[in-house]
């Protein structure tokens, strides 16, 4: 399948909040946001966060895949199973309006491989796509043949046509964290997980997120930068606290 979608009828709102935003408050941000851009009144938006350590599961999650709980744990409503997110892991919540660009939603999923593929080429990494495994891998063959991790991962949900959730990326998280799932349901031996820190890629934050922007508009249409996190976060945790 060719990755890409059309483009919006506007640029695509990318934001950046800094620190590390509370699981809760990210869920209502994207809920509100979502039911807007459904409505015609906002733009689509891209948000780029950290959370503190937490695990999240996904529609297909199964409860023996949880080996123990050393991080709060979150039901939310995307597809996938059981998934870390944390410092060093840069999560983009992606907010796009399918109806207008083409209800293909396994397009969409290929789009978003597509960019975490691109980006990480920017920076000096080979991702890849399996057919039979959602994200984006990378072969390590200095941990034996048929070795193979996971950089990436890839969790989404649409309503009314609309995406939320998205990707995360392992910059420079501790991947000792994933020690208390099995992540994303993937179980066998040969299969682990990564980081470009893990890689030897010692990339900061601020030049993966230029690369993913780099990335996106050739794939998603024009962006347009703003400063800070989207308008929604401030009213979303004075209502959280």
């Amino acid at each position: 399948m060719v990755a890409g979608l059309e483009p919006g009828l506007r640029p695509v709102e990318w934001r950046r909040s800094d620190g590390l935003v509370p699981y809760e408050t990210a869920l209502a941000v994207m809920e509100a946001r979502a039911a807007a851009i459904a409505d015609g009144m906002a733009s689509e938006l891209v948000w780029l966060i950290e959370h503190p350590p937490l695990y999240t599961a996904g529609t297909s999650a199964k409860p023996e895949q949880l080996i123990e709980a050393r991080f709060p744990v979150h039901v939310t409503g995307r597809g996938g199973e059981l998934t870390y997110h944390g410092p060093g892991q840069r999560v983009a919540y992606v907010m796009l309006d399918l109806k207008r660009r083409g209800p293909d939603v396994r397009r969409f999923v290929v789009t978003l491989e597509e960019w975490i593929i691109r980006a990480l080429a920017a920076l000096d990494v080979t991702g890849e796509r399996r057919e039979d495994r959602i994200g984006v891998w990378v072969r390590r063959p200095d941990k034996g043949a048929g070795r193979e991790d996971k950089i990436a991962a890839i969790g989404i949900r649409v309503k009314r046509w609309v995406t939320l959730h998205g990707i995360a990326l392992n910059v420079d998280c501790d991947l000792s964290h994933y020690s208390g799932i099995v992540p994303c349901g993937v179980a066998e031996p040969r299969y682990d997980v990564t980081s470009l820190a893990d890689l030897g890629r010692k990339a900061t934050m601020a030049e993966v997120d230029a690369a993913l922007r780099r990335a996106f508009e050739p794939l998603f249409g024009e962006a347009s930068i703003k400063a800070g996190g989207p308008p929604e976060l401030a009213a979303a945790q004075v209502s959280a606290g």
